[in-house]
């Protein structure tokens, strides 16, 4: 890894968002979302599928199908690692692959947050502490929606 690339991954990860800001950023970081979940899942049926076809093959004689199987498991897979590192690049952190959890780091009263977003969600509408995660979710309240 270069030294810009090195110092642009810790800008990204600085990155600090007003919820306003999330939620201009919100139409691409859905559509990056909806493919993450959308592949995820076939990824797991994919890897369930090889797991299945594996049960009755050995290196003697390996399974034709279980052999595709993994090939289509991996192109998923590498498929999933592109689009965390689109969210990555514009800022957002991938919190979970199943469900389209993110978080966009922010600041509520001069202290470090997390905003965070599901797929389903019409807008950013909760936070958390970071070290609360998604249990710790609170709704924002309405100030901070309209002076953030």
């Amino acid at each position: 890894m270069t030294r810009n690339s090195q110092s642009a991954t810790v800008r990204h990860m600085e990155k600090l968002f007003t919820v306003e800001q999330a939620n201009r950023t919100l139409p691409l970081v859905k559509r990056i979302v909806e493919d993450l979940v959308r592949d995820h899942r076939l990824w797991e049926d994919k890897v369930r599928e090889f797991e299945v076809a594996t049960a009755g093959s050995s290196p003697e004689h390996p399974d034709a199908i279980a052999e595709l199987l993994q090939i289509e498991a991996q192109r998923l897979a590498a498929d999933i690692e592109h689009y965390i590192a689109e969210l990555h690049d514009l800022g957002v952190i991938c919190k979970g692959m199943d469900t389209g959890l993110v978080d966009f780091r922010g600041r509520i009263d001069g202290r470090d947050v997390f905003y965070c977003w599901k797929l389903g969600e019409p807008s950013v509408q909760y936070w958390h502490e970071i070290d609360a995660g998604f249990v710790g979710r609170q709704r924002l309240h309405p100030l901070v929606l309209t002076t953030n």
